[in-house]
């Protein structure tokens, strides 16, 4: 840790008696105001995810001012559209922390785009704070401003396949992925599960982001016999994906990420996504569920937006439920210091919402690395294994 040294200057000024502007201005944080930044995808692929993640984090926004803020101070949030596009993701982060001056970058969605973000918001000393998504890169190499929530692609996909290749006895397992770094993530905890289990795969496509032809990937498994397939597909992809398959009558396990566990899959793909498995870590929040919590949080929800909640909603309000969690205890004293000294001693308890607890240190900046199964059964997720971690 650097020791600080007074200028010359600002010795002169305490002799003065005048107070040091350096001290009292935390960007981003005014007597009355807490900025929150985000950018999510309000235009592009995954638009469905990227609304619903705002909605979800203006709620718990709206809630916390309406009881009073943090410490008398109320939150404001600002929200830029990527597009999922990581060169628009540059823009935001630089619209957001230039201009917007914002105090933390939360719920940024997508891999790219956090990883192209992320050097405009380190420059001016501004925490990545729970981005929604589950690459290693949010946490790793190891960095103070860097904090993740979410079981990692490849850590998922590692963990849940050897199962269920046991489970299913499949003998012949192949991946279909984006081609960046998120499809790259699942296709290789696909291979380091695969080898766990003594296993390779026996085939492997791609495709690049953005597109909406699957029928060479298809046909390219299909003709391989592939029992189990392993998705780096996120909405569309997925769809198209396991669409196109029916439709040629080629009928594998399929099994994706938690990017493809929303109900957009069961609700834009019909009957056809009924029995494909995806990892997950939040509930999904159907507003006739039978906890009681969560059905009335839901209908809180669709009242307000007209629509229901989904797995995306409930990341974004419960990033800035965690969020606001620790700025309280950081005290009217809030500055990125002493957020993230009140971080790295914390501990969240699992919610209404079923994910698992999460603990933090200075060393330690991925919550949990845990996951469990979800099925589509008659149209609607159901949980169907219990948390798997190392």
């Amino acid at each position: 840790m650097k020791t600080f040294r007074p200028a010359a200057t600002s010795v002169a000024l305490l002799a003065l008696g005048l107070p040091l502007l350096a001290h009292a201005q935390q960007q981003g944080v005014s007597k009355d105001e807490i900025r929150i930044g985000t950018i999510q995808d309000l235009s592009g692929p995954l638009a469905g995810f990227g609304k619903q993640a705002r909605n979800g984090m203006q709620l718990r926004v709206e809630e916390i001012n309406e009881q009073g803020g943090i410490n008398g101070r109320k939150l404001k949030l600002y929200v830029e559209d990527s597009g999922y596009d990581p060169k628009k993701a540059v823009l935001a982060a630089q619209k957001l922390v230039n201009q917007d001056k914002i105090f933390i970058m939360a719920g940024h969605i997508g891999t790219a785009q956090n990883m192209a973000a992320m050097p405009v918001q380190f420059d001016k000393n501004i925490i990545n704070f729970f981005p929604i998504t589950a690459a290693r890169e949010m946490y790793e190499p190891l960095n103070r401003l860097k904090y993740s929530f979410a079981a990692t692609y490849y850590d998922q996909i590692r963990m849940a396949l050897p199962k269920m290749v046991k489970e299913k006895n499949a003998k012949k397992v192949c991946t279909i992925y984006q081609d960046d770094e998120f499809g790259l993530e699942v296709n290789r905890g696909a291979e380091a599960g695969l080898k766990a289990a003594g296993m390779e795969l026996t085939e492997k496509t791609s495709f690049k982001r953005g597109a909406t032809d699957f029928s060479s990937q298809v046909a390219k498994m299909k003709a391989a016999g592939c029992e189990l397939v392993v998705l780096g597909t996120i909405i569309r992809e997925t769809i198209g994906t396991i669409g196109e398959s029916r439709k040629t009558g080629f009928n594998p396990v399929f099994l994706g990420s938690s990017a493809a566990y929303t109900d957009l899959i069961h609700k834009l793909g019909g009957k056809a996504m009924d029995g494909m498995y995806a990892t997950m870590t939040v509930q999904n929040p159907y507003t006739d569920e039978q906890n009681d919590k969560i059905r009335f949080w839901a209908n809180k929800y669709k009242t307000k937006f007209n629509e229901d909640p989904t797995v995306f909603s409930v990341y974004g309000y419960s990033i800035v439920d965690d969020f606001a969690q620790v700025a309280q205890k950081a005290g009217a004293n809030l500055t990125t210091d002493s957020f993230i000294k009140i971080m790295d001693a914390s501990t969240f308890e699992p919610d209404m919402f079923g994910s698992p607890k999460m603990t933090f240190t200075a060393t330690k900046r991925l919550g949990n690395n845990a996951s469990r199964l979800s099925q589509i059964v008659d149209g609607k997720w159901k949980v169907v294994s219990d948390y798997v971690a190392e």
